[in-house]
């Protein structure tokens, strides 16, 4: 029966139908959408009544949804109906006015099965249900075609099998729960916004996906901002230990590390190096000089997309010579074999609760770069040095310009006595 109400909105009724006799209001522009920025007000569509566009944590993205009282109940009810800008204004519009077709026809459209008239809702066979991997799989095999950017294409899949397989990837769809959702989000909700933000929106759509194949009968993502908490206009900064408790942290922690472990040695590397995650997840030996004891990282490695030199202290090159072996070119191979994901020097620090110097909270990988940028205050490294330890920009274009010694021996001095600290409770 809805099906058919649905069908008949959509072929032979206006947008604007629905409200009060002289009613009028602009309908909403695609300009204006694309302009919705994270905290603002929800937008009005203008040609539904009811129909609103929720603001994303990604600028010019949002959340389509239509409120209604209900006729059977007479309560209060809301229904999404996809994300924007995926579904259109146009589109969004028809799928507003169909729901409101369904109100006026004593319809409650969160009640009700979608199928057509007088056909009963298709019975599936549980083992044809795929698991959330398996509709990655499928969705993104879908979309492919679709893709003239190979990067984005790479960079949808890959967020989803880094953040989010590790955690629902084995469960049926039918199983995955809005908190479900609140778990994988959790852990970068503060730390990466946008991030979060395009794996709720992947995440999104695998579900919808499963929605319109009928596995499922509600998204769960639809309301997991009920579960989150409020990001800040301000991104945050990184949560750091205090460089004078580091030491006997990292005696208790990471010293003892076997040598074919991946995560301990990977993240005293980056604390000795002031190096990024994704860097030294994915240091190779080839990068490496050991004659000179310098680190070699290409553009493309790094997040400004400049080179970058790391000189090497003697104990940071002593553990990479420890890694030598374990794979024919990673250094900090994971036990299958490729570079480690994101995740696994986080859930480490939050597993042993490393401390920071932020309430609440746990100290991440990135922020030992500010730890080792506190240090190098407090014990006098000039400005410049310490900027080029951590791969900044100094200054200016022209200063930019002019300013290309790498300062080596200066750098390597300052790690190496960074690391006699580090290291300086280590029995």
């Amino acid at each position: 029966m809805l099906c058919f109400i649905l069908l008949h909105a959509v072929a032979s009724k206006p947008i604007s139908k629905g409200y009060p006799s002289g009613y009028l209001m602009a309908i909403l522009t695609t300009k204006k959408a694309s302009a919705i920025k994270p905290g603002s007000a929800a937008l009005p569509h203008g040609g539904v009544v009811g129909l609103w566009l929720f603001p994303y944590e990604t600028p010019g993205h949002g959340q389509w949804k239509i409120r209604y009282t209900s006729p059977t109940t007479g309560k209060r009810r809301a229904k999404s109906l996809g994300a924007f800008p995926e579904i259109g204004i146009a589109e969004a519009g028809r799928l507003g006015q169909s729901i409101r077709d369904a109100v006026d026809a004593g319809i409650d459209p969160l009640d009700v099965s979608l199928s057509p008239k007088n056909e009963p809702t298709p019975v599936i066979d549980p083992a044809a249900i795929p698991t959330v991997a398996e509709a990655v799989l499928a969705v993104h095999q879908a979309k492919l075609p679709g893709w003239k950017n190979a990067k984005h294409a790479a960079q949808w899949i890959s967020s989803l099998q880094t953040y989010a397989l590790p955690m629902i990837g084995g469960l049926p769809l039918p199983a995955v729960t809005a908190q479900d959702i609140a778990d994988v989000l959790h852990p970068i909700w503060r730390d990466k916004h946008e991030t979060a933000s395009r794996v709720r929106q992947r995440l999104s759509e695998i579900f919808g996906w499963a929605m319109a194949h009928r596995f499922i009968s509600q998204n769960p993502v639809d309301v997991v901002g009920h579960l989150l908490p409020r990001q800040s206009a301000r991104p945050e900064h990184f949560p750091a230990m205090d460089w004078r408790i580091l030491p006997a942290w990292v005696a208790k922690y990471l010293a003892s590390a076997p040598p074919t472990e991946c995560t301990r040695p990977a993240l005293l590397f980056l604390i000795l190096t002031g190096s990024r995650s994704g860097e030294v997840r994915g240091a190779q030996s080839q990068e490496i000089d050991w004659r000179r004891g310098v680190w070699h990282l290409s553009a493309e490695r790094m997040k400004a997309q400049r080179a970058h030199q790391v000189p090497l202290s003697t104990q940071a090159l002593a553990l990479l010579r420890g890694r030598l072996g374990l794979h024919e070119s990673l250094l900090f191979p994971s036990p299958r074999g490729i570079i480690p994901c994101d995740m696994v020097l986080t859930s480490f620090l939050r597993r042993v609760r490393a401390p920071s110097t932020t309430a609440g909270r746990v100290a991440t990988a990135h922020g030992f770069r500010s730890t080792l940028r506190d240090w190098c205050s407090v014990h006098g490294v000039r400005h410049d040095i310490a900027e080029r330890l951590l791969a900044h920009e100094i200054g200016s274009a022209v200063e930019v310009a002019y300013h290309r010694e790498p300062l080596l021996d200066e750098r390597r001095d300052v790690l190496q006595n960074w690391a006699d600290y580090v290291l300086s409770e280590v029995k």
